[in-house]
């Protein structure tokens, strides 16, 4: 079974539109990526756990933020690597500079052996949909695409 993963697009209204919220991952590995790098806030799904659930855990977990309000499905999006990645999308605010990551043990350099502590993200920022399709993974480019053919189409 692939592995599964559960997260939220942050959105919020500004005066010319709509941005959404993106996290950019911790460690020396991402240190000086961007373009392609950024992500929404997510991660994998324990035994038993909702999805709703999992995707609110991981939210607090990389931000520091919990979050309050009914989530509104994206649906289910399968990356490159073959994980899965339910993505749900919430209306709301964060002050990107307030964000508090958790913090992870890993192997740096790759095969070294030797284990350091990195946070999980190193930053976020809010980016208008077109700039965030810029920003995100590959794999998660398709979130952003249906979110905006469901909250950021223009109203005729």
């Amino acid at each position: 079974m692939p592995k599964r993963s559960a997260g939220v697009l942050l959105y919020r209204r500004i005066a010319n539109g709509i941005e959404v919220f993106l996290v950019h991952p911790g460690g020396p590995f991402w240190a000086r990526k961007d373009d392609g790098a950024w992500s929404i806030p997510k991660g994998e799904i324990d035994d038993g756990e909702e999805l709703e659930g999992a995707a609110r855990r991981e939210f607090a977990e990389e931000t520091g933020v919990a979050l309050t309000g009914a989530l509104t499905p994206l649906g289910v999006f399968k990356q490159p690597s073959g994980k899965q990645v339910a993505a749900f999308a919430l209306e709301g605010d964060v002050e990107p500079s307030r964000v508090k990551s958790n913090e992870c043990l890993i192997e740096w350099p790759p095969k070294s052996g030797r284990m350091i502590d990195i946070p999980e993200i190193d930053r976020a920022g809010w980016f208008e949909p077109r700039e965030a399709l810029g920003k995100i993974t590959k794999g998660q480019r398709p979130i952003i695409e249906a979110f905006v053919s469901k909250f950021a189409a223009p109203s005729k």
